[in-house]
């Protein structure tokens, strides 16, 4: 019974994603392309304030997109009882998924005891705090704004965004500037950036950065991200899933806006064959994007709030 639920939540998340995929959407970067995205984007938050990880960020980013939900915190139905509150009637919650281990002990016929940690993952539903009345005063909190207090603008004048300069210096990667390409070089350990001044806007400059310094977490020093064994041939676009979705995250943290890179596209249906053939995989893939955000915030002096202050 348990193993039937843990693949129906797989299932449920993984076509969720496709169905974003083969419409030509990303579904990490759904939150900044909505008309209505005129401030900071932000990290879905539980009831306690806690930011949601991996690929909870995934299904509530698209979650608050869809319904236009302008906060970005979350709770369960006993939750808002708990508050003296009541979610509101016929509103239809989201889903958001846990994962752990439970210890199971076994003897043997000679007595011995033994213990096995087993994973499992079970789907649970929450609501926006915009579905619920009567909340106490601070938690339905408006949508936060850009670092410098305002509402972001559109567009961004073309000047190194300083707070990113520091975040991404403090790595300590090694970054290159020249060409016209944008990439990570594995032999050499480099990331290679065209100039600044052939972007945009500061934003898409900070945003491919981060991309490239995602990938550049992958290093055997670093995080060792080995995925030949697991999406063999496909392993190069699983990579570039888990840079993407790990740009977001981080973007997300720092208040930046991710760009839009039209080669992506050209990765949709290398992202597709992946996840048709293996319903764990965007779990994986959120999981290595989750860790690598991490190990870059685990580089700094500051917290990721302070970062962005």
């Amino acid at each position: 019974m348990r193993s039937e639920a843990k693949i129906d939540v797989y299932t449920r998340v993984t076509d969720k994603i496709i169905a974003d995929l083969e419409q030509g959407v990303r579904p990490w970067a759904k939150p900044w392309k909505a008309d209505n995205a005129t401030t900071r984007i932000t990290l879905p938050v539980r009831a306690n304030g806690i930011p949601y990880r991996g690929i909870n960020v995934l299904l509530l980013w698209g979650e608050a997109l869809e319904k236009v939900y302008r906060s970005n915190r979350w709770m369960t139905f006993k939750q808002a009882i708990e508050l003296g509150a009541k979610v509101r009637k016929g509103e239809h919650g989201s889903l958001v998924v846990y994962a752990s281990t439970v210890t199971k002990t076994e003897e043997n016929d000679d007595g011995e005891v033994t213990e096995h940690d087993i994973a499992f993952m079970k789907g649970y539903t929450v609501f926006n705090v915009e579905q619920i009345d009567n909340l106490p005063e601070g938690y339905r909190v408006e949508p936060a704004t850009a670092p410098n207090g305002e509402h972001a603008p559109s567009a961004v004048p073309l000047q190194l965004i300083e707070f990113a300069e520091m975040f991404f210096a403090r790595t300590g990667a090694a970054v290159c500037h020249g060409g016209n390409r944008a990439f990570y070089a594995p032999g050499l350990d480099i990331v290679q950036l065209p100039p600044a001044e052939a972007f945009d806007t500061a934003e898409s400059y900070e945003a491919t950065k981060a991309h490239e310094i995602t990938h550049w977490t992958s290093h055997y020093t670093r995080l060792n991200r080995q995925l030949g064994k697991r999406f063999g041939d496909e392993a190069y676009a699983a990579e570039e899933l888990i840079a993407e979705m790990g740009a977001a995250f981080l973007c997300a943290q720092l208040g930046i806006t991710p760009e839009t890179r039209t080669d992506h596209a050209s990765y949709l249906d290398h992202w597709l064959k992946v996840l048709k053939a293996d319903k764990k995989a965007i779990f994986t893939a959120a999981g290595h994007a989750q860790r690598a955000c991490d190990y870059l915030f685990s580089l700094q002096a500051e917290t990721p709030s302070e970062a962005a202050a």
